[in-house]
């Protein structure tokens, strides 16, 4: 039987984080789906479809690729994914307390509506304090975001100015 579990995130944009946590897991699973979401309470930067290409090249410039699928996935819960794929765990990073607390119930939830666990994973200490959110905000002020995610996201990022 094959081990399938999936990573979800907005990814706007994906950051040196991101990429930590997926070449980790992919080390734990057969196969790895890192999934772009459409998340409502955000206002995206970056759109999906340039979203899912930053994230395979970043991950194919991180020799990585093997065993990872990269997709989005914009209606419906984030479980009926996980059983269209056969995935039985979804990985979530996390990097403070704010993210266990934000990220409790929905695990709750998961596992409560299809048998979904929920596996968090801390990113290096390096990435620890760095967010999107933080690296949208770095870019809009023209500041260098090449400390905090993969240089195509730089280079992407500097270009859409």
């Amino acid at each position: 039987m094959s081990r399938i579990a999936v990573v979800p995130g907005s990814f706007d944009p994906v950051t040196l984080g991101h990429i930590d946590v997926i070449a980790r897991a992919a080390d734990l699973y057969d196969t790895l789906h890192v999934v772009v979401v459409h998340n409502p309470s955000k206002s995206a930067l970056i759109p999906v479809d340039d979203r899912v290409a930053l994230i395979e090249r970043a991950i194919a410039a991180a020799g990585l690729s093997g065993n990872i699928e990269v997709s989005k996935w914009s209606e419906g819960l984030l479980v009926e994914y996980c059983s269209q794929v056969g995935a039985k765990v979804v990985i979530k990073g996390i990097r403070n307390q704010a993210d266990v607390t934000y990220e409790t119930p929905m695990a709750l939830v998961n596992r409560n509506l299809a048998g979904i666990e929920t596996l968090f994973m801390l990113p290096e200490p390096g990435h620890a304090y760095v967010s999107s959110s933080l690296v949208r905000q770095v870019a809009a002020l023209k500041g260098d975001v090449r400390p905090y995610v993969p240089h195509i996201v730089a280079d992407y990022l500097n270009t859409a100015r």
